[in-house]
């Protein structure tokens, strides 16, 4: 069943081609179809195009749907093209003639346009929400080491004292930078489509700003090409701030499998967060944050995808925005699911509270010794000369000296304070979103 069916059949092959895998993917926006359809008829009753028994036939017939959806029970029927034709096909089941008019004044194209938009807004709320509890756990974890000393690189020689509250904290503050980016997506997705029809309007009097009302959005997308052409752009923002994300996870998952390792021994995985080899029997192999470093580094080439599908076309929609769903869809399970899994692992390694006893961590404190040469009135360059000679000669030994770093940023004054108010003020507001969702579907 098509919505655009007009008595004749298309090529099986061409109909397979262009349907691709709408049925499959198109499940995800089963929830936001049966949300923009509720919109949709309350609005069409309100200017007299649908009467009050058919709006309140639909508006039962839509509340059955989501329950089925919510349930996961909602399915798309083998010869039905794509969720807006099962839903209206169902709708027409249940409600008879009202359920053909449900398409008044509406496209497919703004259709898709606001599922995508509602889909990515409650994935992004998700996404959100999982990264805040990353963002705790690395806090708590910072806070809890800020006082145990480890090596800090510069490529890959052993530089200056860190800490472990310090590493630790340095990814909380990217995730709250990474924020930005996303709270950005959210400000772009949360603008409504709906009433742009195949992207120039309708002769229809629809009001577009009830429709923004009863779905939560922040406003409207109001020029109805550009409302078109934030097909490929909300995908592309989106997944740009996904790959920021990512870009912080996967560089944090290469961290903990360095220094899991026991030439480093920073830090041990527990058991159930290792697997084992099938010859080496006492192999504990990092193995959920290799697959979080490789599955983040393919979330980072996404946005490009998407680029190059969208890339040269002119205004107006065109079917190749229908390849954007394949990448962008899966996305969200992706990074979310690397999210939870960083943040558990983190959660529960265990931390060497003895790293620095060593002995090939003696040259960490040279910058101790200059700094405390300088401080005696040596000038900078000759107290850092002298320190490398005696590391040249062999003679450089270190005391094991407690350290009184006071600056922000510094081991010593880690502004952990600071950097929770700054991923509090990064975050977006979803609440009036999902207040508007639960009084439609009350």
């Amino acid at each position: 069943m098509k919505l655009w069916d007009k008595g004749y059949d298309t090529d099986s092959f061409v109909e397979e081609f262009t349907v691709g895998r709408d049925r499959e993917l198109d499940l995800y926006l089963s929830e936001a179809d049966v949300l923009g359809n509720m919109a949709h008829q309350k609005m069409l009753c309100s200017i007299g195009l649908l009467s009050e028994e058919d709006s309140a036939a639909l508006e039962q017939g839509l509340k059955q749907i989501y329950k089925q959806v919510l349930a996961g029970e909602f399915e798309i029927e083998e010869g039905v093209e794509d969720v807006h034709s099962q839903v209206e096909f169902m709708l027409t089941q249940m409600c008879g003639e009202a359920g053909k008019k449900i398409h008044t004044g509406r496209s497919r194209n703004d259709q898709v346009m606001v599922d995508i938009k509602l889909f990515s807004r409650s994935a992004l709320i998700a996404l959100q929400q999982s990264v805040e509890q990353l963002f705790q756990t690395l806090m708590a974890k910072a806070e809890q080491y800020k006082d145990v000393l480890m090596p800090g690189y510069t490529h890959m020689q052993v530089a200056m004292p860190s800490s472990v509250g310090m590493w630790l904290s340095a990814y909380a503050e990217a995730l709250a930078d990474d924020l930005l980016m996303l709270n950005a997506a959210y400000r772009l997705v949360n603008l409504n489509p709906l009433g742009s029809g195949a992207g120039y309007g309708s002769s229809v009097p629809l009001n577009r700003k009830m429709t923004t009302e009863l779905l939560g959005f922040d406003d409207l997308a109001y020029n109805s090409i550009y409302a078109q052409m934030q097909r490929g752009k909300t995908e592309r923002t989106v997944l740009t701030a996904i790959a920021a994300i990512a870009a912080t996870i996967g560089r944090l998952a290469q961290d903990v499998c360095l220094y899991s390792c026991a030439n480093f021994g920073f830090v041990k995985l527990p058991d159930a967060f290792t697997t084992g080899s099938s010859i080496m029997p006492h192999k504990k192999n990092p193995d959920i944050f290799e697959l979080s470093r490789a599955k983040c580094n393919r979330l980072q080439a996404l946005p490009m995808e998407v680029t190059l599908i969208s890339t040269n076309l002119p205004s107006g929609y065109f079917r190749d925005m229908q390849l954007t769903k394949e990448i962008y869809v899966p996305a969200f399970k992706e990074i979310t699911d690397v999210v939870r899994m960083v943040s558990e692992g983190i959660n529960q390694m265990w931390i060497n509270t003895d790293i620095l006893s060593n002995d090939i961590y003696k040259y960490l404190f040279t910058v101790e010794d200059v700094n405390d040469a300088v401080a005696k009135g040596v000038p900078f360059r000759d107290a850092y000369r002298e320190v490398g000679l005696k590391v040249h000669r062999g003679e450089y030994e270190h005391d094991g000296r407690e350290l009184h770093h006071t600056h922000e940023g510094s081991i010593g004054n880690l502004c952990l304070e600071q950097i929770k108010a700054r991923f509090e003020r990064n975050k977006f507001d979803f609440e009036p979103a999902l207040r508007a969702e639960q009084e439609l579907m009350k």
